[in-house]
């Protein structure tokens, strides 16, 4: 599968992690920046990668800011797209197997680098299930199309 990541200045070094891990797992891992600790404006690189993955260009991605959540916020404003924060397993599993998460949030100032190893590894091994939950993402999604 291919990865996409993403990170600002403040989630840099989790990200240079996690794309070590990532591809250690079998994945092609895509960058979409920040490459150094210079401050970035993380709804750019949230854009960029959330784009990136409605072309095709990745089938997931993971974004990584200070808490997570700003990252979760700007790439659920890119249409079409459902972006999860996650900071336990739990939370990873039920993103991808009950919400059809595209993308997954850490925050490099509030998970430790083990537990973001497997926060990623659960989600990249599950899938959605549908069911009774396909019906609540349809409905999510025509909340954005009445916009």
């Amino acid at each position: 599968m291919r990865v996409a990541l993403g990170s600002d200045h403040l989630g840099f070094d989790l990200k240079e992690q996690l794309k070590e891990f990532v591809a250690s797992l079998g994945h092609e891992v895509m960058d979409y920046g920040c490459s150094s600790h210079e401050p970035v404006d993380y709804p750019e690189i949230a854009g960029d990668l959330a784009r990136g993955i409605l072309k095709g260009e990745a089938e997931r991605g993971i974004l990584i800011c200070g808490t997570g959540i700003g990252m979760a916020m700007a790439a659920n404003k890119v249409k079409g797209i459902r972006a999860a924060q996650c900071m336990d397993v739990y939370s990873a599993e039920r993103a991808a197997k009950s919400n059809n998460a595209h993308i997954i949030t850490l925050g490099a100032l509030v998970i430790g680098k083990e537990v973001a190893k497997s926060v990623v590894k659960t989600w990249l091994e599950s899938y959605f299930s549908g069911g009774p939950s396909q019906r609540k993402i349809e409905k999510i999604m025509a909340l954005e199309r009445a916009q």
